[in-house]
């Protein structure tokens, strides 16, 4: 029945989409005369008033009737263009995490069980919502401590969001499937991991323990880093459905006006916040997945305050160490040892041939050594590299697909603070610095006392190997002679199972199809 409400969803969903004319809306190049032609028809039943608006507000319209899964599962394709095309990211980046309210007793009542405490006990004051988003809604309330009253942001979840998730990421599990089994130039993207990457970052989302964890992780990180900073967290009063923390009193990135009215440098503010992001990124290896204006503020002493810590991306040594050798191969012209980091780090697979990939390296780089540094974009190179890779059939890097778009979006904010930002310039003191203790003779160095350490943890790990070696050596010689045999049990539940799916696949087709035939009958 799983696999049938899978299907029935699926084409609730597909309606909806051609309802409010996002499938008339998408690009016809390239698809098969078939294809086209199916999409000419579906675009028949486009409502007349979705048919004026525009590819994004179609798509907007379409993903809040569908629901606030749809719009956390939207928000996390619009970060991977690699799967869904820049334009439709681009398109899906625009979709906006404004949900309606849910009731105040609600709130109190999750954060009661949550907690097992009263909220009476918890706050001395807890008012009513001031945001509300797909996953949770923020109220604002206040703590007693020794020094008074002191005002708090508890973010909350949404009553019965989980539920609603899991039987939504069934519908998205089957298209991954039968995107994988029918269209193999999609095989490379894997968009079955890409799935299960959104199904596990949305549960991770949706446990605002792990919330709590990384801002701590993050304040830990950057306790030393000037100009920024991130909400201190109340673990007295947080659960996995509720997260106290430090109310943030400041100017959101987003409103430039109001910043330049309390006086705040924006030249500097756009300069600390990307040299923010990469130390995050290359020194910590963890970063700030979400940094969109909404999610930064600006505080009374000019700190950069960011919020919202449900997505985060890591890297690690390696991948930091291939990125600052691939933007440094870029800065210094040196496009054969970017093409060779590619092949070391295992991006491209090792039979193409490495001076024809650099040679497309090189067409990347040279157009960006004519600009001005003020135009040359870091997140535009990371594009056009991915574009590059995917004809020397590079496998899809969701870690890096991340930090590209993340990298985009803050590069944004800091060109729209400071027009004339200079990347480069900015990123200069970081990336430089990381390149000199970690690519030059420290380097060596760090990579004898890590390989040190594996040699210790080998060592302490030879006799449990040897033990584990005798044991599956013993296993093989026994199957060899009584062969691979399954126990009763076993075997039975093997048939079950399979029938079942049998059974509930082929119900699932003939309601999806008398489904589809009574939606024509009622439209002649």
């Amino acid at each position: 029945m799983s696999a049938f409400g899978a299907y029935i969803r699926l084409v609730r969903v597909g309606w909806i989409l051609v309802r409010e004319g996002v499938v008339s809306a998408l690009p016809s190049e390239g698809l098969p005369p078939s294809v086209s032609l199916a999409k000419s028809f579906v675009g028949l039943f486009a409502r007349s008033r979705a048919k004026a608006k525009k590819r994004s507000d179609r798509l907007a319209q379409a993903v809040e009737r569908l629901g606030p899964s749809y719009v956390k599962i939207g928000q996390f394709l619009a970060t991977r263009p690699d799967v869904v095309g820049v334009e439709f990211a681009d398109d899906l980046s625009q979709l906006q995490d404004r949900m309606a309210f849910f009731p105040l007793a609600a709130a109190k009542a999750s954060i009661e069980g949550s907690l097992g405490r009263p909220i009476e006990e918890l706050y001395a004051t807890f008012d009513d919502p001031i945001a509300a988003a797909s996953i949770a809604q923020v109220h604002p309330a206040e703590v007693n401590t020794p020094n008074g009253r002191r005002k708090v942001a508890v973010k909350v979840v949404r009553p019965g969001v989980r539920q609603r998730f899991a039987h939504d990421i069934e519908a998205m599990y089957l298209v991954a499937g039968m995107q994988e089994r029918f269209m193999a130039s999609s095989r490379r993207l894997r968009p079955v991991e890409v799935t299960k990457t959104l199904e596990q970052s949305t549960k991770v989302e949706m446990d605002l323990r792990l919330e709590a964890a990384a801002l701590s992780e993050i304040a830990e990180n950057t306790g030393q880093d000037p100009g920024f900073r991130v909400p201190k967290v109340d673990w007295e009063r947080t659960g996995r459905d509720v997260i106290t923390m430090e109310w943030i009193d400041g100017v959101k990135m987003s409103d430039v006006e109001g910043l330049r009215a309390a006086g705040h440098n924006l030249n500097t503010l756009a300069d600390v916040l990307i040299q923010s992001f990469l130390r995050h990124t290359l020194r910590d290896g963890f970063f700030h997945a979400d940094m969109h204006p909404g999610n930064l503020f600006v505080d009374s002493g000019g700190m950069i305050v960011a919020v919202d810590m449900g997505i985060v991306g890591r890297l690690g040594k390696k991948e930091r160490r291939f990125l600052a050798e691939i933007l440094y191969g870029f800065i210094t012209r040196d496009y054969v040892r970017v093409a060779e980091v590619h092949f070391e780090a295992g991006y491209v697979p090792g039979h193409h041939n490495v001076e024809s990939f650099a040679q497309a390296i090189r067409a990347i780089g040279e157009p960006i050594h004519g600009q001005p540094a003020e135009t040359i974009s870091m997140g535009k190179l990371l594009t056009l590299l991915f574009e590059v890779t995917e004809l020397f059939d590079m496998q899809t890097r969701p870690e890096l697909v991340m930090l590209q778009k993340t990298m985009v979006v803050v590069e944004g904010v800091s060109r729209m603070l400071n027009p004339r930002f200079n990347m480069w310039k900015a990123s200069e003191p970081v990336v430089g610095d990381w390149i000199r203790n970690n690519l030059g003779p420290k380097r060596v160095v760090t990579d004898l006392k890590d390989g040190l350490k594996a040699a210790v943890k080998l060592a302490e790990a030879v006799p449990e190997i040897a033990a584990q070696t005798e044991k599956f050596h013993h296993q093989l010689l026994h199957m060899s002679e009584h062969g691979l045999r399954f126990d009763a049990e076993t075997a039975d539940a093997i048939g079950k199972s399979e029938a079942r799916y049998s059974r509930s696949g082929r119900l699932a087709l003939w309601i999806i199809a008398l489904t589809l035939l009574y939606i024509a009958w009622m439209l002649s």
